[in-house]
């Protein structure tokens, strides 16, 4: 019996790689000669770089501005001319020193300095995998690092979101050349536009500690720059367009000025996986996330590996710490069972400490089921 293994992490808990691993071995103790491929994927954000790093690039560390100013280590992947780019290792909330928020001051810079990083290496395609942000400054940082001058009177304006009402030139003239000899695509899922109430400061800052207030500072830097950098030659007006929302803005940043192209960001994983290829004559799928919900409904990882399975004939199933789903949800997903750790361990605290230990019992559990009743193909 061949397995393939295609989850995201369990935030908190566990990689997609160490999922599939947990998994395999519970499933090993059931059916010892099973054959297993572990793919780990992801949505676009946290876990793209892991992603990637697993389907054969090689990873490169780069030391980069963080989100309030302090330097830290981010890895990127690269493999012959692409380059996989993790916004959350240089500007994420997980990177945040103490993990105290800053949402007025939290800049792009880093994100801007891994793309010079890539460049340098001779790239030509850079993927920015978008998620996890600290950030609410319309990708302004992530410009500055690559050359574009964002200016308040005679000095560079300062860093965040907040300082860019007060800018009064943007000049994108120093633009790094390299860029427009490249193909930038911006991974997201997100359609929301920069500004307004589906805008990137009213829905997202307040995850990122921001008061109403900050959010009403957000909103007017967030426009004034839009306005100024929109009035720039070659740039292209993009914040009204789906996706220049995303990550606190940075696909507003991305889409005017580099010229990116917006993806969903499982089928740019896929694609870097060869997910298709490696479903290709399994017997069984097995995908997962930490939670199944609505918003994996919208399009998460899951449900693009369960359309891949599907599109190959290949039955499939979900694993996750919880599911909110009822059983015509599960249905229309295309997943044939759902086990969630939360059957096993109901306390979430407790289950997301033994994740691991819990994966391997449900391992167990989908090899008895398999032994017992084989899954049949979709049609």
């Amino acid at each position: 019996m061949r397995i393939v293994i295609a989850s995201d992490k369990f935030k908190g808990s566990a990689t997609g790689a160490e999922v599939a691993d947990a998994l395999a071995l519970g499933i090993r103790e059931v059916i010892p000669d099973a054959e297993i491929e572990a793919v780990p994927v992801a949505d676009g954000g946290e876990g793209t770089v892991d992603a990637a790093l697993a389907s054969g690039f090689e990873a490169v560390s780069a030391r980069v501005t963080g989100p309030t100013g302090e330097p830290v280590t981010a890895r990127f992947a690269v493999r012959g001319a692409e380059a996989v780019i993790e916004m959350a290792a240089a500007s994420g909330l997980d990177v945040l020193p103490g993990g105290e928020k800053a949402a007025l001051t939290a800049t792009t810079r880093g994100t801007g300095e891994l793309i010079v990083a890539a460049l340098a290496r001779g790239c030509t395609t850079i993927v920015i995998g978008v998620g996890g942000s600290a950030t609410t400054d319309g990708g302004a940082g992530m410009l500055q690092a690559l050359g574009v001058s964002l200016r308040r009177a005679d000095r560079e304006v300062s860093p965040g979101g907040a300082a860019l009402a007060d800018l009064t030139a943007v000049d994108v003239s120093g633009l790094d050349p390299r860029i427009a000899q490249a193909t930038v695509v911006l991974a997201s899922d997100v359609d929301n536009p920069l500004l307004g109430d589906r805008g990137a400061a009213v829905v997202f800052a307040p995850q990122k500690g921001a008061s109403a207030d900050d959010v009403a500072a957000l909103e007017a830097g967030l426009s004034r720059f839009a306005e100024l950098l929109e009035a720039q030659p070659g740039v292209r007006p993009s914040a009204e367009l789906p996706g220049a929302g995303a990550a606190g803005g940075v696909g507003f940043a991305a889409l005017a000025a580099l010229g990116a192209r917006r993806s969903p960001g499982i089928d740019v994983v896929q694609r870097l996986t060869g997910l298709a290829d490696r479903i290709a004559g399994a017997d069984l799928v097995i995908t997962g996330e930490g939670s199944l919900d609505d918003q994996s409904l919208g399009g998460k990882t899951p449900l693009g590996v369960a359309a891949a399975a599907h599109h190959a004939g290949v039955p499939v199933i979900a694993v996750c710490g919880r599911s909110t789903l009822d059983d015509r949800e599960i249905a229309a997903a295309g997943f044939q069972e759902v086990y969630a750790l939360s059957a096993i361990e109901p306390d979430p605290v407790v289950s997301m400490a033994q994740a691991r230990t819990l994966l391997e019992s449900v391992g167990r559990n989908i090899a008895a089921q398999l032994a017992a009743h084989p899954l049949t193909t979709p049609s």
